[in-house]
């Protein structure tokens, strides 16, 4: 074979060894490649536990239940917190919050280390559903309120009222307290104490979810509430970033009074010229409306105002308590079990302010709240009182008003009428 033969021939060789090569090694090396990336993908991929935003892994969470007579210092030093370091905390954080406000029955956390005698490195306690507070434990004691996420889904409910609102909604498998929300939405255009049989409502409103669990009703949204024949809108809506209620014009459903300062059970007496005392037996002027109600019932101020005195009436109101509203109207509030908290001539009172309870102090047969409601210092009837409202939608907001309106009136229409009787009150 020539020296150029033998030089192909080998060259032709090596060609050779590197196309096996090639084919040869190039799955196993992929093999080994998809291999490794199959080890890869199927490792499991641990999520760390968050819990009030700690990373929790290496520690241990101890949950619990404030029981009765049970304070901060009991359960800290359950977990290894001298009483120096505790008194510390309750000084430096009062700003916070106030340990003394932990109650029976709400729930706590205690995140400690996990060594075989545990400290605790941070104390949260549960003030609500929602709201809680952090106290860390570590070289410098700091507290700080953090509140759970919140979920919020919007839910409609509607009925037709046999006996109460409050029964109608139980029957129709709605939140009851749904019917406290629309009281207070109303309070100042219809007397819930009023009510008619044949009432009815439609509602759309909020349910509010922590962690997966109902914890009860949120905002109500829109509603439409029929009394009398006659249909009460309410839409939530926001403007100068403060929310309130206004009905279908965009007039406010607030007043400048309540409809009634109490929850009664019945009128007993009505505004009259001419009345028959129950006591002593004369015919004289009635210029209130007695409400009948338990001993002990709250009653509240029907407006803003400045309590006039917080006194014995010697003419048989017995404890009284009277309200200057404004430079035109007053009220008074008669035969009171005893004034509410703070309350004394001078001190200014909010619109719902508990001035008092219900009594059957002075001249009286039993209790009741006689409510006496004065115009330009003159006696007017409490029950014809036209309460004048308060600001409406402002003119550079309607237009925004009016298309929210609207889409809450097509959802309110949608809604199907409950017609589920409530059952018979016995």
């Amino acid at each position: 074979m020539t020296k150029l033969k033998k030089i192909i021939f080998i060259v032709a060789l090596v060609a050779i060894a590197i196309l096996i090569a090639i084919l040869f090694f190039k799955p196993i090396i992929k093999y080994e490649s998809d291999d490794q990336q199959e080890i890869v993908d199927n490792e499991e991929i641990v999520e760390p536990q968050i819990i009030f935003g700690f990373n929790v892994d290496t520690l241990n969470v101890h949950n619990n239940t404030v029981k009765a007579n049970e304070f901060l210092a009991n359960i800290l030093q359950g977990y290894n917190v001298d009483y120096g370091t505790i008194d510390k905390l309750v000084r430096e954080t009062r700003d916070v919050f106030d340990v003394r406000k932990i109650r029976k029955g709400n729930n706590y956390s205690v995140i400690t280390t996990k060594d075989s005698i545990p400290k605790a490195k941070y104390f949260i306690y549960e003030i609500s559903s929602i709201d809680y507070v952090v106290y860390s434990l570590l070289d410098s004691i700091v507290a700080w309120r953090g509140q759970k996420e919140v979920e919020r889904h919007i839910e409609t409910a509607s009925g037709i009222i046999n006996s109460s609102l409050w029964n109608s909604m139980v029957e129709s498998n709605t939140d009851p307290n749904l019917a406290l929300s629309l009281s207070d939405i109303y309070a100042w255009t219809i007397d819930f104490f009023g009510i008619q049989k044949g009432d009815h409502y439609k509602v759309v409103y909020e349910n509010v979810y922590v962690e997966g669990k109902c914890i009860g009703i949120g905002r109500v949204l829109a509603a439409s509430f029929n009394h009398y024949g006659k249909d009460n809108y309410a839409f939530y809506f926001v403007q100068d970033s403060v929310g309130e209620y206004f009905d279908n014009l965009g007039k406010s459903l607030r007043r400048a009074f309540l409809k009634a300062p109490l929850n009664y059970r019945r009128i007993s007496s009505r505004f009259s010229n001419s009345r028959l005392h129950p006591v002593l037996k004369i015919r004289r002027p009635h210029h209130g409306v007695d409400y009948a109600a338990a001993a002990g019932t709250p009653v509240m101020a029907i407006g803003d105002g400045v309590v006039q005195y917080a006194r014995w009436d010697n003419k048989g109101g017995g404890n009284t308590v009277r309200i200057k509203h404004n430079s035109v109207y007053s009220t008074a509030y008669l035969h009171l079990q005893k004034y509410g908290p703070g309350i004394k001539s001078g001190v200014k009172v909010k619109q719902g302010q508990v001035i008092g309870y219900v009594g059957s102090t002075g001249l009286s047969t039993g209790p009741h709240l006689d409510f006496r409601f004065y115009k330009n210092n003159k006696a007017v009837d409490p029950l014809k009182v036209e309460s004048p409202p308060t600001d409406p939608v402002k003119d550079s907001n309607l237009e925004q008003f009016n298309i929210e309106r609207d889409e809450w009136l097509d959802m309110l229409n949608e809604i199907e009428m409950n017609t589920k009787e409530e059952s018979p009150v016995i």
